[in-house]
């Protein structure tokens, strides 16, 4: 990769984050850090408004953007692959704003990169989800970012009913299954809940701030320090 290729990237990848650290750019650029460190402070010299330090991490200051990208051919027919795969396993909303964000995309492009795009050969069964199924994924990724508790009527794995009231965090697919991760009032704990043994649930007009050890960052770091134990699907 030409280094100015390298610098542009690294200016994308930071805004694109809320804290990007070095170690991070390193390996999406498969570069050292000591060359990221040179690289942001290039930048910052050159006037990119690039915030933080080596050791912490980076973000872009606000008011700084770049001109619009036209995507190479590669990379369009990677985005039509990507929303035929994602679109059979999300939501029917995120579906439908899936389908309209890609025609936009490809209404920019030259028409043989257009053609090639639309051109791939990768599809995806156009049912995987059933109604259901989407129905809950769309109310509980709404209520993620609405920051709105749940209440739910939920089974476990041997079919035992229970009722929860419970801060929605983020949903998770594994290739079957869709879970959804929430910080449970009933087990005052993290729990990891599957769409299919929801029962029943309704969203609560009283919302939820993210509090020390409730966040979704908290859980995915106690993850990540036992890898062998992870949040179990049955509570």
């Amino acid at each position: 990769m030409r280094r100015a290729d390298r610098l542009f990237q690294i200016v994308q990848l930071i805004r694109g984050r809320r804290l990007t650290t070095a170690a991070f750019l390193a390996q999406r650029l498969e570069v050292s850090e000591r060359t990221v460190y040179r690289d942001v402070a290039d930048l910052q010299r050159q006037g990119v408004p690039v915030e933080g330090e080596a050791g912490v991490g980076y973000r872009l200051g606000a008011g700084f953007d770049l001109p619009p990208l036209m995507f190479t051919q590669d990379e369009a027919s990677a985005l039509v692959a990507a929303a035929r795969l994602a679109q059979s396993w999300v939501d029917s909303a995120m579906a439908r704003d899936m389908e309209t964000a890609l025609g936009k995309i490809l209404s920019v492009l030259p028409l043989a990169a257009r053609a090639s795009a639309e051109s791939i050969a990768l599809y995806a069964p156009a049912l995987v989800l059933d109604e259901r199924t989407r129905t809950r994924l769309q109310t509980l990724r709404e209520a993620v970012q609405s920051h709105h508790k749940l209440s739910m009527d939920y089974r476990d794995v041997a079919g035992a009913p229970s009722q929860r009231i419970v801060r929605p965090l983020g949903c998770f697919y594994w290739g079957k299954v869709w879970t959804f991760s929430a910080w449970c009032e009933l087990r005052s704990d993290f729990r990891d809940f599957r769409l299919d043994r929801i029962d029943a649930i309704e969203v609560l007009p009283e919302r939820f701030r993210d509090e020390p050890g409730k966040t979704l960052a908290e859980m995915l770091r106690r993850m990540q320090a036992t890898p062998l134990k992870p949040v179990p699907l049955q509570p």
